[in-house]
């Protein structure tokens, strides 16, 4: 019996001993986002929670009231003084964050940058949303289309300093060069900074400035659904077309009534799992960030970390899709 009584105490220490040490292994990542509120972003968080899940890791998801580079610093500075074990960020400053984001690495953190890169330097991978040139040429392409290649055009972005609506208005502008093209001449750029009330007054400004607009592509979904709410608010459905990066669920509505006939994105769901997955990778020491590794993404499958056009590393997500009356439906109570 005392035998008995002995082993049945050492299986049970063993028991606990292991259920410890599997609750220590759990790491604690943290999400930093552009802004609070934004529902792209909000999208993102939920995939990122999904991801963690899975990996038994936590989640802490962060971002400042309004879309400022002070804001992101004074909450990375917070995070790592919580020790968190990695930050995944989008950045809305492709190089103030990388003296932070450095000091976070300095003390052992796994420093991800996903949708808006941060520079190579502040960072050990960056998880991309697509094909960037992709992304650029083929909203161009669309407005073309719908403006039947001739004609002003305008860009309305989100911030002027960040790093992923920059290089796509770059690939945009490189995509304008081309001579079929000719008839069209993109007239200017405004910035909404991501925030509706700007977005809407940048809109109608350019409406007042530019009576001869004849289309406007917002690469950035706050920018959109405000640029179609102004354009219907005015009158100008079938006068101005609209084009760019949308989340279904806030375009069906200006999809349905022609404001917007096409526009493009991914899945942010997917772009925030992602993210995480390779943050909860790098904590759990199954990858490294470097070129060439090779992982399984979860259940977004397996993927291949590449080389950046920045001289860093990169996983992409895969390509952009379209979203029309063909398909809104489908998509809208989604994301």
């Amino acid at each position: 019996m005392k035998k008995l009584f002995t082993l049945l105490l050492v299986i049970s220490v063993g028991i606990f001993l292991m259920s410890t040490n599997a609750f220590s292994e759990g790491h604690t990542v943290a999400m930093v986002v552009k802004n609070l509120g934004n529902p792209f972003m909000d999208a993102c968080g939920k995939g990122a929670e999904e991801a963690l899940n899975e990996l038994g890791d936590t989640l802490i998801f962060q971002g400042p009231a309004t879309p400022t580079v002070e804001g992101q610093i004074e909450i990375i500075e917070n995070l790592i003084a919580q020790k968190v074990d990695a930050i995944c960020v989008t950045a809305n400053d492709f190089d103030a964050l990388v003296p932070v984001l450095k000091k976070a690495m300095d003390n052992g953190i796994k420093v991800v940058s996903f949708d808006s890169a941060v520079n190579a330097g502040g960072r050990i991978v960056h998880v991309n949303q697509a094909d960037s040139e992709q992304i650029g040429k083929l909203q161009v392409q669309a407005v073309a289309e719908m403006i039947n290649f001739e004609g002003e055009i305008a860009i309305l972005s989100a911030g002027a300093t960040m790093t992923n609506q920059n290089t796509w208005i770059e690939f945009m502008k490189k995509e304008l060069e081309d001579p079929k093209y000719d008839k069209m001449e993109l007239v200017t750029i405004v910035y909404g900074d991501d925030l509706r009330d700007k977005s809407y007054n940048e809109a109608m400004g350019l409406f007042k400035s530019y009576p001869n607009l004849k289309g406007i592509i917002s690469p950035t979904t706050v920018g959109i659904s405000a640029t179609a709410k102004a354009i219907f608010d005015a009158g100008l459905v079938g006068k101005i077309q609209l084009t760019g990066l949308g989340l279904p669920s806030e375009m069906a509505e200006w999809i349905h009534n022609d404001t917007c006939t096409a526009m493009f994105l991914w899945n942010p769901i997917d772009l925030g799992y992602l993210a995480a997955n390779v943050a909860g990778l790098l904590c759990h020491g199954d990858i490294t960030g470097s070129e060439g590794e090779k992982f399984t993404g979860g259940k977004m499958g397996e993927y291949t970390i590449v080389k950046a056009a920045d001289g860093g590393t990169e996983v992409l997500l895969g390509p952009p899709f379209r979203f029309d009356k063909s398909n809104i439906d489908d998509w809208k109570d989604v994301y």
